[in-house]
């Protein structure tokens, strides 16, 4: 016997839905996504994920993925070459490319690569909420302090430089 979650009883038994509902489908969706052995097979899999039906959940879905594994990868040498290559699989994705236009503005700074203060500065509160809380940068900080779009990254910046001797 299977659990109300993805089983229908039927008269004779449990039947499986012809198609799962969105919620459904976006936990297999990120499950499939997880398990890619590589950049490669990964970039596949976005792009499968991307042809689903419901534009917003598969969209939902890939940010989701990206959000965990760039977090996992940004002080990982691999970050750019798996950017480039899940990049690919993005393109006419616009709050996806953003976002992982976003991960790789984080991944310059925590890299001490060159970034710009004005892309930072005019990032979105999600990608400075993320920056106050991953970065260790002085200058990443100071510059959100002074100019963050909102009291609260202003505020958490301003509070994790005070605190900066055990970053």
């Amino acid at each position: 016997m299977g659990t109300a979650e993805n089983l229908i009883r039927g008269g004779s038994g449990p039947v499986r839905p012809a198609e799962p509902p969105e919620y459904w489908r976006y936990t297999l969706h990120l499950a499939s996504l997880a398990a890619a052995p590589d950049e490669a097979d990964e970039a596949e899999r976005v792009a499968a994920v991307l042809r689903d039906p419901d534009r917003v959940m598969a969209e939902s879905a890939v940010v989701t993925h990206l959000d965990r594994r760039a977090a996992r990868l940004l002080a990982d040498e691999r970050f750019q070459d798996w950017a480039r290559a899940v990049g690919a699989a993005l393109e006419g994705r616009a709050f996806p490319v953003a976002r992982l236009r976003e991960w790789s503005l984080l991944n310059s700074v925590n890299q001490g690569e060159p970034w710009s203060a004005a892309e930072l500065s005019g990032a979105s509160d999600w990608c400075q909420r993320t920056a106050v809380a991953l970065l260790t940068s002085y200058e990443a900080l100071r510059l959100l302090a002074d100019t963050g779009r909102t009291r609260r990254v202003r505020h958490a910046a301003a509070q994790r430089l005070l605190r900066r001797p055990s970053l």
